[in-house]
């Protein structure tokens, strides 16, 4: 079967034990392909954590889960050197912490303090951890999805503008639709069934690492033109010199998006248009993509949070003003 194809059903499998969040699904097999990290943010119990452990079960892949609590230490996510005593002698030896795993599950990361969560978004970036002076390598295929609860922010630590531009993308995720609702009602009753076991799928087997990394071959070759190259780097100029484009748009943004903004819209638009099985990026592949991979790479300014104007909003009206050349 053909990478794509096998994506494709794997996606099938998970829409069918994860319903109502089809996009949510989609992002989280793009990060997968595009070799970024999420951040996902909703209302608790809309299959957040459920999503990323079908995507466990269906491929061959660890998984490790972290929940974030105020009193977490960096090496509760990273290892720690520890002392071994064997036959009168002694040696220190690395202890991997959860960070080492092929998909990991950091929920409600705000919830621990600034160090420990630089901690895990230093190994999401350089894909590697350093302890007592030794460094030890991620898994080639690694994935971070945190989690954010929009509600509740009593005693959470908000992610700075800086930590939050390491993740490929921002994923709002809401609630489903009314058609899908009984639906999630009638699977949880049929999963908590006494007799239904985990066997159906163990019998279908679980997806090879190796189809990932062959669909990351074939979406660096995906073509874009100079055109949607050109289109890429117009949007994030809008963001960096609104004045150029309308003034309600200069009264809105305080900062635009980084380079990593056009790097994430060429990484996630190949990666949207090979799903798609398109040959090259169009730019609707790119508008398709681009409130995920630049809403948390926009800092608004006061007078737009005084007005409600949410990043989306400006998102739209970026994609308005920009001429697609």
């Amino acid at each position: 079967m053909a990478a794509r194809d096998s994506l494709l059903e794997l996606q099938k499998k998970i829409g069918q034990t994860v319903l109502g969040q089809e996009a949510m699904i989609e992002r989280l097999l793009i990060g997968l392909l595009a070799n970024g990290n999420l951040l996902v943010e909703g209302l608790p119990g809309l299959a957040k954590t459920r999503a990323i452990k079908k995507l466990s079960s269906f491929l061959d892949a660890g998984l490790s889960r972290i929940q974030f609590t105020p009193d977490l230490l960096p090496s509760d996510i990273t290892g720690s050197e520890i002392y071994y005593a064997s036959d009168g002698k002694g040696e220190f030896r690395f202890q991997p912490g959860p960070i080492f795993n092929n998909l990991v599950l950091a929920d409600e990361i705000n919830r621990a303090p600034a160090k420990v969560q630089a901690a895990l978004l230093e190994a999401m970036e350089e894909r590697q951890v350093t302890v007592a002076g030794k460094t030890h390598a991620l898994p080639p295929l690694f994935l971070v999805m945190a989690t954010q609860n929009p509600i509740e922010q009593e005693g959470t630590y908000p992610l700075p503008e800086a930590q939050m531009d390491r993740f490929l993308m921002h994923v709002y995720v809401g609630y489903p639709e009314e058609k899908s609702e009984r639906d999630i009602m009638l699977l949880v009753r049929s999963e908590e069934e006494p007799t239904k076991t985990d066997a159906t799928h163990a019998a279908t087997g679980k997806l090879s690492q190796d189809v990932i990394f062959t669909a990351r071959s074939e979406i660096h070759a995906i073509q874009m033109t100079p055109a949607v190259e050109q289109y890429i780097v117009a949007l994030i100029e809008a963001t960096r010199y609104p004045e150029r484009y309308d003034k309600d748009l200069r009264k809105w943004i305080q900062f635009g998006a980084s380079p990593r903004g056009t790097i994430a819209l060429d990484k996630c638009s190949r990666a949207y248009a090979w799903l798609r099985g398109g040959q090259f990026v169009r730019p609707d592949d790119v508008q398709a993509i681009v409130h995920d991979a630049l809403r948390h790479r926009i800092l608004l300014s006061y007078d737009a949070q005084a007005e409600g104007i949410k990043t989306d909003q400006v998102l739209d009206k970026v994609l308005q003003l920009v001429a697609i050349a």
